[in-house]
């Protein structure tokens, strides 16, 4: 059985009102990255009582916790995942916004190989890569 947010949260003693547990919820079923703003809609959903600044103030509190990683995508919007995923890498379609994840074995390779070459050990690390889609037509 995986852990869940809540689960995170109450490790860390985090204070958890219903409103958090909503927000926490919504975060453990994302699909996606999404921002502030797509939590708030789909929290609000379900509670129509929770309030934009609540979503701001609960998503900076799990990130403060590290239950969090915040993404910027180069669109303006922080985006968030859970932090306990497996490690992946993303390709940012630039036209749609669309974050694509992925693992490539060889890149994973080449950054230890890189790091070694100058003497490091690599602890982590991140990539993101921009692009658009080749087939898709231009005006």
């Amino acid at each position: 059985m995986s852990v869940t947010i809540l689960d995170l949260c109450e490790r860390q003693g985090l204070r958890l009102t219903d409103q958090r547990r909503t927000i926490a919820r919504v975060l453990e079923e994302a699909d996606d990255h999404p921002d502030v703003e797509a939590l708030h809609a789909r929290a609000a959903a379900e509670d129509p009582r929770i309030s934009l600044a609540t979503v701001y103030r609960t998503v900076k509190l799990f990130e403060e916790a590290g239950i969090l990683d915040k993404h910027e995508f180069g669109d303006g919007r922080a985006r968030y995942e859970t932090a306990d995923r497996d490690h992946h890498d993303h390709l940012i379609d630039l036209a749609t916004g669309e974050v694509i994840e992925f693992v490539d074995p060889e890149i994973e390779e080449l950054q230890e190989r890189i790091a070694a070459r100058l003497g490091y050990e690599l602890k982590g690390h991140r990539l993101e890569l921009f692009g658009l889609r080749k087939d898709r037509k231009r005006d």
